[in-house]
């Protein structure tokens, strides 16, 4: 039986840190230090949000934070907050060299979504996902369904009021966590 191990090279730099930004579009006011305990478990103790109301879902709140960690940590920040029952949120995390960037969007009726994402913000959809898609083009769906399923416009649709009545929120950003 052999035993793999990672081997770290002394002299190679630590893993870059990258931009991303949490988006709580809608939170019940019953979980919001739940869910900054949350982020804060992850991003560390100054990942405070301020929170305001969201106009969309009268008794929800709203906010934002901006944050600057390894690679991965969106994946990991949108597995602690999909846990929570009423959420509505997105998570994206820029690319970096080498490094595809990510964007993940939660609702309570859609569940989770997940997005390569490029350097201007775009979806990024891998060959096999297109490849697949043309191969169920007989379903009832057909192509444009699928089309639409690989770029989340299911949960873009049903976020971007909720996105809207955040527009000209501020955006407070930690720098060199984790």
């Amino acid at each position: 039986m052999s035993v793999l191990t990672r081997s770290v090279d002394p002299q190679s730099p630590p893993a870059p840190h990258l931009r991303g930004v949490v988006f709580i579009h809608s939170c019940p006011r019953a979980l919001t230090s739940h869910v900054e305990w949350a982020l804060a478990g992850l991003l560390g103790p100054s990942a405070r949000l301020e929170w305001i109301a969201q106009p969309v879902a009268p008794g929800s709140l709203r906010s934002e934070l901006g944050y600057k960690a390894s690679p991965g940590t969106a994946a990991r920040l949108a597995s602690e907050l999909r846990a929570f029952p009423g959420l509505r949120f997105e998570v994206t995390q820029e690319p970096g060299t080498g490094i595809e960037g990510e964007r993940y969007a939660c609702t309570p009726s859609l569940g989770i979504f997940r997005a390569a994402m490029g350097p201007h913000g775009d979806i990024l959809i891998n060959e096999e996902r297109l490849r697949n898609a043309l191969a169920q083009d007989a379903s009832s769906k057909g192509l444009a369904g699928h089309i639409h399923d690989l770029l989340g416009t299911a949960w873009d649709e049903e976020l971007e009021s909720f996105r809207y009545a955040g527009e000209g929120a501020s955006v407070r950003w930690m720098h060199e966590v984790g």
